[in-house]
């Protein structure tokens, strides 16, 4: 047996052994990293180290650590309920308004995770306050990051126009940018509708007094059911909660500067939040005594262990060998799905950047002979690349589990696991089928 399958079928033991056994799933990866990283590949300490996500692992820290702080001293509150006003007390368009933002900040140059990060806290907050199920905010908010990631002045859309240009491929940036957007907006407009969004319709979270009471009460009968009335949550919403104090008008004032600082500066996401998290931690120290214990342990292990492995796996070869494999494959169709496959596969676990620049090279041969449309199939593969960072085990979607307040948290793994993989296993197909088989360009 190759090496390369010996890792893949220990990765699958890995989801087995976590699933049945209730195993930290970061932790067993770490074990296997050391098992096949110096075993079967050969690797010393430093080339299994190698893969370890340290950017990652300093963004999940600092930023849960944060707006621990800023739930602590109450400005999580404080924007939710500025969210709520800004929308007229309309409760189904807050997720609409997290995937518009989200989507302008990728779109004007944050990097996606960046963007995330900023928007993620708060939009999971709001989630909480008001029962809107978390799974729909956090892939709202994924999905908004996503739609605006390929425009021409993006992160995303400069690197794969860039690769295409170095592979002489025929390009075009609108159509790639459009195909995005376009696919982004279709799977958040299935997820609004399936994960209960229509139901948010008739819910005003402001209103008068006399309305919100009769709310309340004809709310009454499905108290008992998963999600609670807003009018009702509203109704908590004490002067306090609303009132500017010293603390609050800081964190606000942090979290305007980690934006500038991200989107501006191109500063490191992590470093700046811990930075001013400490900033704040010393200003206000009994606001802060707690927030270390709030940050997302269980979930930096998780991706951390889990992106380490991983990287045993790029380094001793599986993720080229995977892609050589399909890449000669005689039928042209049939490897730009495989490719589409692995490239959602390989990128709910890896950077979708990177994979795009493996998996478009990988292409260049049967795209050169013209059977393929090479603007259809880059397009396929960059959507394919992308819409499974709701994935738990890529960067948006560690941040949005680490992000979300008051859930079981184990419960929501699992449910971003699930639609992580039903986005894997449908949106390549579709992808495919609707941008490389009628084939564009």
């Amino acid at each position: 047996m190759s090496p390369e399958l010996i890792s893949i079928l220990v990765l699958v033991v890995v989801f087995v052994i976590a699933t049945t056994r209730s195993v930290n799933m970061g932790a067993l990866a770490f074990a296997a990293a050391f098992g096949v990283g110096g075993l079967v590949a050969d690797l010393d300490a430093d080339g299994i180290f190698a893969g370890f996500p340290g950017d990652l692992f300093v963004v999940l820290v600092g930023v849960t650590y944060l707006f621990a702080i800023a739930r602590a001293n109450g400005t999580t509150d404080w924007l939710v309920h500025a969210a709520v006003r800004l929308v007229r007390g309309r409760v189904a368009l807050i997720p609409w308004v997290m995937f518009a933002l989200t989507g302008a900040l990728t779109a004007i140059g944050a990097v996606s995770p960046a963007a995330v990060a900023i928007v993620a806290p708060i939009a999971l907050s709001f989630a909480a306050r008001y029962g809107i199920s978390p799974l729909l905010m956090g892939a709202m908010v994924v999905h908004g990051a996503q739609a605006g990631g390929f425009s021409p002045i993006s992160i995303y859309g400069s690197i794969v126009n860039g690769i295409v240009e170095r592979e002489k491929l025929p390009g075009n940036e609108v159509v790639l940018f459009l195909s995005s957007l376009a696919a982004n907006l279709v799977i958040a407009g299935v997820v609004f509708v399936v994960c209960g969004g229509l139901k948010l319709r008739g819910d005003r979270a402001a209103g008068s007094r006399a309305a919100r009471a009769a709310r309340v009460g004809a709310a009454a009968p499905r108290s008992a059911g998963p999600r609670t009335d807003p009018a009702s949550a509203t109704s908590t919403l004490s002067p306090e909660t609303t009132r500017l104090t010293p603390a609050r008008t800081t964190t606000l004032t942090s979290l305007l500067a980690l934006v500038v600082a991200v989107l501006v500066f191109d500063l490191d996401a992590g470093l700046t939040a811990i930075t001013l998290a400490v900033v704040l931690s010393t200003l206000w120290p009994e606001d802060s005594r707690k927030a270390t214990g709030h940050i997302a342990w269980p979930t930096v292990l998780l991706i951390c262990g889990v992106l380490t492995y991983v990287g045993v796996l790029d380094e001793m070869g599986t993720i080229t060998w995977a892609g050589e494999g399909v890449g000669n494959i005689g039928i042209p169709l049939l490897a730009a799905v495989l490719l589409c496959y692995i490239g959602a596969l390989v990128s709910a676990f890896a950077s979708s950047v990177g994979i795009m620049g493996a998996l478009i090279p990988l292409a260049v041969p049967f795209l050169e002979r013209g059977e393929i449309g090479a603007i259809g199939m880059v397009a396929a593969l960059a959507v394919s690349a992308t819409v499974v960072d709701v994935s738990p085990f890529s960067t948006n979607g560690a941040l949005v589990l680490a992000a979300a307040p008051d859930v079981d948290r184990e419960r929501f793994f699992r449910q971003l696991m699930v639609y992580g993989g039903i986005v894997v296993a449908v949106v390549p197909a579709a992808a495919w089928l609707v941008m490389v088989v009628p084939g564009w360009g």
